[in-house]
């Protein structure tokens, strides 16, 4: 816990002495001006910044994802499903920066309560999705930190270069020797992507991994030609998992197979079982084709400000509250 410490005297409080804030403030204004940055890249793009509710009766079902009760409602885990209703009722280029909650994901790179940017655009897929990511955060970092690359743990990330884009079963290939379908059968998915792949992505220059297993698509749409990997993206710099973006899935029968599947999962688990988010589904026949992403605002600081500790760049964490 962070204690405050007071120079004192007689009927008389000097200033404090040691905040942990104060130590952060130099992180803390390159944060607000991450934000900035982010808000003219899209207005300058013509995207529409939009707010949804942070309270909603039903959240996405996600296996891994638990929402925080919140009087008989949920804190959303991300805007998404309101969003993409906006896309149904005919918006094509929306962003939103908001807080999301998450129960029990706390660690170096994770709070209970964070900032995500989210957006999308209408008739557009994964790959223009990339393109724009890779614009925008070579954007963000030259406007906070007035430079063409990027000084992260001791070593120079080229951000002018075009960034590696590498497919999940290539990435097996190379660092694990096996294939994503192996590592499905096996459970051992997830603990390979965080052990062997993860930590060598975006030391040079940031990395696109793309094409994920099906089954790690629960709301991305499957490949035409290649219906056995989703058109799914995910972007690292410096080992550090930036954002997760995809083509979306708009085939309601589809999307509540996969839910249903979701939930089957967290009912084995013994988790919560929160109730299927029916005007999604619903709205889901209107929603036009479309590409979607959600961005860490606060992974993107902490690296901007050349740290791997989220608290690094958050005004407060739980344990000060």
């Amino acid at each position: 816990h962070l204690h405050r410490a007071f120079d004192l005297t007689v009927g008389d409080r000097q200033s404090p002495m040691a905040y942990r804030q104060q130590q952060i403030r130099g992180n803390l204004e390159r944060r607000a001006r991450l934000l900035a940055a982010v808000r003219a890249f899209f207005e300058t793009a013509g995207y529409l910044e939009v707010e949804t509710p942070l309270r909603i009766p039903a959240v996405a079902p996600e296996a891994h994802i638990d929402p925080l009760a919140a009087d008989g409602w949920y804190l959303h885990t991300s805007p998404e499903l309101a969003m993409k209703r906006l896309l149904a009722a005919d918006y094509q280029r929306i962003f939103q920066i908001c807080r999301c909650f998450r129960r029990e994901e706390r660690g170096g790179r994770h709070l209970p309560e964070f900032t995500l940017l989210e957006w999308y655009t209408a008739n557009a897929d994964y790959r223009h999705m990339m393109a724009q990511t890779e614009a925008l955060v070579r954007y963000a970092a030259l406007e906070v930190n007035g430079a063409r690359a990027l000084a992260f743990q001791g070593g120079i990330v080229d951000m002018a270069a075009p960034f590696d884009r590498i497919t999940v079963a290539e990435a097996f290939a190379r660092w694990v020797g096996g294939t994503p379908e192996d590592a499905l059968a096996a459970g051992r998915f997830d603990e390979l992507m965080g052990l062997e792949i993860e930590p060598r992505l975006g030391w040079q220059r940031p990395a696109f991994l793309h094409d994920y297993p099906a089954a790690c698509a629960a709301l991305a749409r499957l490949r035409a030609d290649r219906p056995s990997v989703a058109e799914r993206f995910e972007l690292y710099i410096g080992g550090i998992e930036l954002c997760n973006g995809f083509s979306e899935l708009t085939a309601a029968d589809e999307q509540r197979r996969r839910f249903e599947a979701e939930r089957d999962l967290r009912r084995q688990n013994g988790r919560i079982l929160p109730p299927m988010p029916e005007p999604f589904l619903a709205a889901l026949a209107d929603m036009p084709p479309a590409a979607g992403n959600a961005l860490g605002i606060d992974r993107l600081a902490m690296l901007l400000a050349d740290t791997t500790v989220i608290d690094d760049v958050s005004a407060f964490v739980p344990e000060e509250l």
